[in-house]
């Protein structure tokens, strides 16, 4: 009896013991779901300001979703157990743990005072931002969980890139690119809209 039980207490640690090993992240993976959690804040808190300068749906449409993709991005951090960086300031509008992102915060809410020009210019760069961190950070990692949260993302900031560049031709602008290289610009902004077809 006593070999028996011996012999399921092992079976048990050896089982929690690969539950935690599954669990384990390396240093890089970590770190880009704290940024990446931090720099969907960065787009709310953004379009939260615009929102309240410029009053246009385009930006009150967008910082729902981004407040989803933050949940997104919570999830992660709940389930690998890490530190959430939005926590840490309790999620106060406008303030990152992350030196980079408070900086973008400061100059995105600047020049989209300006004029409401500048403040969809302000949101197009957001989303060339995010898309570009995300497809960098999606090549950090295995994990199938991760890359799917991250591939979610990329296609829902592809969707707000369409929309501010939609919103910038009816101002009269064609916007360029500032992050992205051309042609994966050009390829975005022609594809057809993703996410059941939603339109900002």
């Amino acid at each position: 009896m006593k070999k028996f039980i011996f012999s399921l207490t092992a079976i048990v640690l050896s089982i929690a013991g690969f539950a935690q090993q599954a669990i384990t992240l390396n240093q890089q993976e970590k770190d880009a779901i704290l940024y990446m959690r931090e720099e969907e804040k960065l787009a709310r808190d953004v379009y939260e300001f615009l929102y309240a300068k410029w009053n246009v749906n385009t930006f009150g449409n967008i910082r729902r979703s981004e407040q989803t993709h933050m949940d997104r991005m919570k999830t992660l951090i709940t389930s690998y157990r890490l530190n959430d960086p939005v926590d840490k300031n309790s999620d106060k509008q406008g303030v990152f743990v992350n030196s980079v992102l408070q900086n973008y915060y400061k100059e995105l809410t600047t020049a989209g005072s300006t004029s409401l020009t500048e403040a969809l210019k302000a949101g197009a760069k957001i989303e060339e931002l995010d898309i570009a961190d995300l497809e960098e950070r999606v090549k950090l990692t295995t994990r199938p969980d991760i890359i799917s949260t991250y591939n979610y993302l990329k296609m829902a900031s592809e969707n707000h890139l369409r929309a501010f560049v939609r919103r910038l031709k009816m101002q009269g602008v064609n916007y360029e690119p500032v992050i992205l290289n051309k042609p994966s610009f050009d390829k975005i902004v022609d594809a057809d809209t993703n996410h059941n077809g939603r339109q900002w």
